[in-house]
């Protein structure tokens, strides 16, 4: 835990990030890291910390956000028909080499 201020709550969610993190491939400082930043930004948000910038309170929280800003390749127009026709693929979604991007999507249900 980094500080001391940290209620229990915000250790269990420190703790349970920083293992999510160490899950998906991230060093343990890389995984230390953001799971510090999400728990500050938390606190920030919530009024539990004495200071707070302001794009932590009127950003989305990390828990909105869900990895939108992650890389997974979402531009300005969503994923490509060909990311969604591999995801239908590992759905096993019948009738997609015929769908188009529009179906593929309502398929996958976006």
């Amino acid at each position: 835990m980094p500080q001391e201020t940290w209620s229990d709550k915000r250790e269990r969610q420190y703790e349970h990030i920083k293992s999510s993190q160490k899950e998906r491939g991230a060093s343990t400082s890389r995984a230390e890291e953001i799971a510090a930043r999400t728990v500050n930004k938390n606190r920030a948000r919530s009024g539990e910390s004495r200071t707070a910038g302001k794009t932590s309170i009127r950003d989305k929280s990390p828990q909105q956000r869900g990895g939108e800003r992650s890389g997974r390749g979402l531009g300005p127009g969503g994923p490509t028909k060909d990311q969604l026709y591999n995801e239908a693929k590992q759905r096993n979604i019948k009738g997609r080499s015929s769908m188009t991007k529009k179906e593929l999507q309502n398929a996958l249900g976006r």
